[in-house]
């Protein structure tokens, strides 16, 4: 199976001068754990991730007044749409990731999470039987 296969290609974008607050707001309205940033000022594509949020307020900075641009990860690795899930899962295990932007022909076509892989690996069961 293909990254296209598992990848979502709804993507959820902020720029670089959306709040961090805002950015977590739009992430949890759309149940999904990282953002594309786009900031043609610092390369192009970035991704914030919740982990890079919870770091933040972690370290008592206020997520009204923090700026996504500080918290973005631009050294990013990007997926193709032909890498296979073994690839897209050995790339998130050495780089100790969750998310893996897809570029197709340098656009950005999706991401991938490890949840999107394991959706792939793990046939549906019937639900566990309450205790």
């Amino acid at each position: 199976m293909l990254v296209r296969d598992a990848m979502s290609t709804v993507i959820l974008t902020v720029g670089p001068a959306h709040s961090l607050r805002q950015a977590a707001a739009l992430m949890s309205a759309r149940r999904v754990g990282a953002a594309v940033v786009l900031d043609p000022d610092a390369g192009g594509v970035g991704i914030l991730t919740e982990r890079d949020v919870l770091n933040s307020v972690g370290l008592g900075q206020n997520p009204d007044t923090e700026r996504t641009h500080a918290h973005t990860t631009t050294d990013v690795v990007f997926a193709a749409p032909t890498w296979t899930l073994e690839e897209a899962a050995r790339a998130m295990t050495h780089g100790g990731f969750r998310h893996l932007v897809v570029l197709d022909r340098g656009e950005v076509a999706g991401i991938v999470s490890v949840r999107d892989i394991i959706r792939c690996w793990v046939p549906d069961r019937e639900p566990a039987a309450a205790l």
